[in-house]
């Protein structure tokens, strides 16, 4: 059974969610932990006021060059479990909305300097549709558009005979599309389909899919020659075809291949979801395998030595994935069960700083140093979390 249409909303902030085979399968924890709610409740709020309080007077947080930074702000108000600080802050969120209004453009893409034009398009179109305005539909029917048209698409036109045909980089001219960049993307495109009319181009989601395989360590189903079925490896994912931020790792047989890791095995996973794979295809249940065999929550697992960089975002797309997914408990490698979310929840807020914020104190990698972009991440999974309890 492929993923539905539907208008579920729970979970990812106030976003439609997919009603799906993916939820029918889940294993239910036995007992739901009413005091750990309450003290995740009360983290979001505390994150959420000092969120607030560092919206800069025009409307944006922390860069105005980078409006992504203000659409993650402003999604983690939209996710407000019980709405008390959703409108507490009503005046913030749609001072911060103007702002993303400021940097819309005509050709429908959404950014103020022109750098990681995708990345902003695609957080901020997100952030749109999570208001549930109709005055915004025009901007994000149009950044829709930007995004479909961004799909790479080199040699023979739609025959994805490029590795990275059917990816989506941080700008149109990007040679290397990365899965991280496409999830964001494909995030963006599937929320906001309901806006799609009969006459209108659509994402070519068999290339899509098929970019999002060529990033999957899966012989027999990825084509690219790096793939591996070794141990360790086999349904994780890498960054883009051939090349992982987490390095490379050598077989015992000689082999050199990119190491899979957690965030973008995670984001991979989301990938499938979004493009409406079924839950029991060979490569939805690679990576699933894979997270449960590499589950941490103390580091982005695969990383090594990098195993802090990236951490928050790790976070924020294990909360994402498993919730998607509609997994309540997560087999380890050695078989015990875990409850993904009551270990996430307790280690964001160990981690949370007694103000309210988060920071990744270990590394600074993807702007992690950022206290507003990793608060904001952190939000966003502890209110995913929430919900699911």
């Amino acid at each position: 059974m492929k993923l539905l249409a539907g208008l579920l909303l729970i979970m990812l902030t106030c976003l439609p969610l997919p009603l799906n085979s993916y939820a029918g399968n889940t294993v239910s924890s036995s007992t739901t932990d009413v005091s750990l709610k309450n003290e995740v409740e009360s983290a979001i709020g505390k994150g959420l006021t000092w969120l607030a309080a560092r919206q800069n007077p025009e409307g944006w947080w922390s860069q105005q060059e980078h409006p992504a930074l203000t659409a993650l702000a402003l999604m983690s108000f939209q996710g407000d479990p019980t709405g008390f600080y959703k409108k507490k802050y009503a005046d913030r969120i749609n001072k911060g909305y103007d702002f993303l209004r400021t940097a819309v453009k005509p050709d429908g893409s959404i950014y103020i300097k022109d750098v990681y034009v995708n990345y902003n398009t695609a957080v901020c179109n997100t952030a749109f549709v999570v208001a549930g305005r109709p005055e915004f539909e025009p901007i994000i029917k149009n950044a829709r558009d930007y995004l479909i048209g961004s799909q790479h698409d080199e040699g023979e036109a739609g025959m994805a005979d490029s590795p990275y045909d059917g990816g989506i980089g941080y700008g149109r001219t990007d040679r290397n599309p990365d899965l991280s960049n496409t999830v964001l993307a494909l995030e963006s495109i599937y929320y906001s389909r309901y806006l799609k009319g009969e006459e209108d181009a659509d994402l070519n989601w068999e290339a899509a899919i098929k970019f999002i395989t060529r990033t999957q360590h899966l012989p027999g189903y990825n084509d690219e020659k790096w793939a591996s079925d070794d141990p360790y490896n086999k349904g994780g994912f890498a960054y883009f075809p051939g090349n992982s931020r987490a390095g490379d790792m050598t077989l015992p047989d000689g082999k050199v291949v990119p190491r899979a890791y957690g965030s973008m095995s995670y984001a991979g996973l989301l990938s499938y979801i979004y493009a409406q794979m079924d839950r029991n295809d060979p490569r939805v249940k690679a990576v699933y395998e894979w997270l449960g065999r590499n589950f941490s929550v103390d580091e982005n697992p695969g990383a090594g030595e990098r195993g802090q960089d990236g951490l928050y975002y790790y976070y924020h797309t294990m909360a994402k994935g498993l919730s998607l997914y509609g997994a309540d408990n997560i087999k380890l490698a050695d078989g015990r069960m875990v409850n993904w979310r009551e270990a996430l929840a307790k280690k964001l807020m160990n981690l949370q700083n007694s103000e309210g914020f988060w920071v990744n104190e270990k590394s600074a990698r993807w702007m992690e140093k950022d206290p507003v972009l990793v608060t904001a991440y952190s939000l966003l999974a502890l209110e995913m979390v929430w919900r699911g309890m």
